[in-house]
């Protein structure tokens, strides 16, 4: 990856990026005070800090990818997408909520986020004075997607170097299909409770969103965006969402293991009785698929384990055997209570790991960010600067440590 205004595009496998046409595209937004674009590479003793989204570059042939963000609608999972898969656009700058987190591109950190992996273009996004907190989040959200879509379309013309291929077919013929095999669901749930804790579907917030049908392919081309602050080891990113590795993997024991008969966006509200409205209608949803099986994934901690719970005991009461997703807060050594919810139908766990383990992390030659912000972002705390610059923190506040959509390194085991 270099940046280069005479080689902008991508040959053989190196993206050439000229930052300053990057900068002037997204200054469009007159809200955007200042906005600098560094590369962090694989194996450099680079820190980012605080994260507030990561995305994949990707674009459509014709058209526009993220339907709905920019006014523009059109029906996301049909077409050819272009993906530049190994790299990512991450989102940084001064704090806009408290639950930003931390990527390093080396050290021990590489074995817990999977964004050390990727080459990184970070924007560090500063906003004018008279934006507000809301509003904050959204100039860096729309920035980083404009961004990733910006880089995408380079990729137009360009040869791949592999293709997959995606089918979803109607639901009278993902029924009938595979007799032999177990009907299985995924309940989706993403973040949907205000307060800079939301998740877009189509461009609208998903507060406004009931449970509903969904398409693989519409998750893979971007119909679902990231726009929460929820505690970074847990959330979901837009490029968790556009690489969802718990569809990837059902997808692929489809036909083999299990016949993926749906997939069930449910939004987790703060509201107690929209969390048992929400429960009824997707657990409706997978009787009506008649599901023998059904896998849920939560996203964040604290209350939305109700609604996971909930779900959980209404499909088991169903019949439907239930497996969930969630990760635990079982305190720094690993003895507290882990789930604040729990339901005795909730018997099939798969866990990635206790988010409450802290780490040390050595210090690093560079940041991009700012280093103080770890004692405001979850995981961190004051104190978490040691004297030599390294830094002590909990699990999660690393970017996608024990996130509940698949990538992670962690999980528990019982003793």
């Amino acid at each position: 990856m270099v940046n280069s205004k005479d080689q902008e595009g991508i040959s053989e496998g190196t993206l050439s990026l000229y930052a300053e046409d990057l900068v002037e595209f997204l200054k469009q937004d007159e809200r955007i005070e200042s906005c600098e674009v560094e590369l962090a590479k694989p194996g450099e003793s680079t820190r980012i800090l605080p994260v507030k989204d990561v995305i994949e570059p990707r674009a459509k042939e014709e058209g526009d990818l993220f339907s709905g963000i920019d006014g523009e609608f059109r029906e996301a999972g049909t077409g050819t997408t272009i993906a530049l898969s190994g790299c990512a656009v991450v989102t940084t700058g001064s704090i806009v909520g408290f639950q930003e987190g931390i990527i390093d591109m080396s050290g021990p950190l590489e074995q817990y986020s999977p964004f050390s992996k990727l080459f990184n273009i970070v924007l560090v996004i500063e906003k004018k004075e008279y934006v507000d907190p809301h509003e904050h989040e959204e100039v860096v959200r729309l920035a980083g997607l404009k961004a990733a879509q910006y880089i995408g379309k380079l990729g137009r013309g360009v040869e791949p170097d592999s293709c997959e291929v995606w089918e979803w077919k109607s639901i009278p013929e993902k029924v009938s299909e595979y007799p032999q095999l177990p009907k299985v669901v995924y309940l989706y749930l993403c973040m949907a409770q205000g307060l800079l804790h939301n998740t877009y579907f189509y461009g609208e917030n998903a507060q406004h969103v009931t449970p509903l049908l969904i398409s693989p392919t519409e998750v893979f081309d971007g119909a679902i965006v990231s726009g929460n602050c929820v505690s970074p080891g847990s959330k979901n990113t837009t490029y968790h969402h556009q690489n969802n590795a718990v569809i990837k993997e059902l997808l692929r024991q489809h036909g083999k293991e299990l016949n993926l008969v749906g997939i069930i966006l449910s939004p987790l509200s703060t509201m107690l009785a929209t969390k048992y409205r929400n429960a009824i209608q997707a657990v409706k949803y997978a009787e009506f698929l008649g599901a023998e099986g059904a896998l849920v994934s939560q996203e964040g901690f604290g209350n939305p384990t109700t609604d996971l719970m909930l779900i959980c005991r209404q499909l088991e009461e169903k019949g439907i055997k239930t497996v969930i997703i969630s990760n635990e807060d079982a305190g720094v050594d690993g003895y507290s209570e882990s789930l604040p919810d729990g339901t005795r139908e909730a018997d099939a766990i798969i866990s990635t790991g206790n988010s409450n383990a802290t780490i040390h992390l050595p210090a690093m030659e560079k940041t991009i960010g700012d280093l103080r912000a770890i004692e405001k972002v979850t995981g961190g705390f004051v104190g978490s600067i040691q004297e030599d610059g390294s830094l002590v923190v909990e699990v999660h506040g690393i970017m996608g440590s024990h996130n509940l959509l698949g990538d992670t390194y962690l999980s528990a085991v019982r003793k």
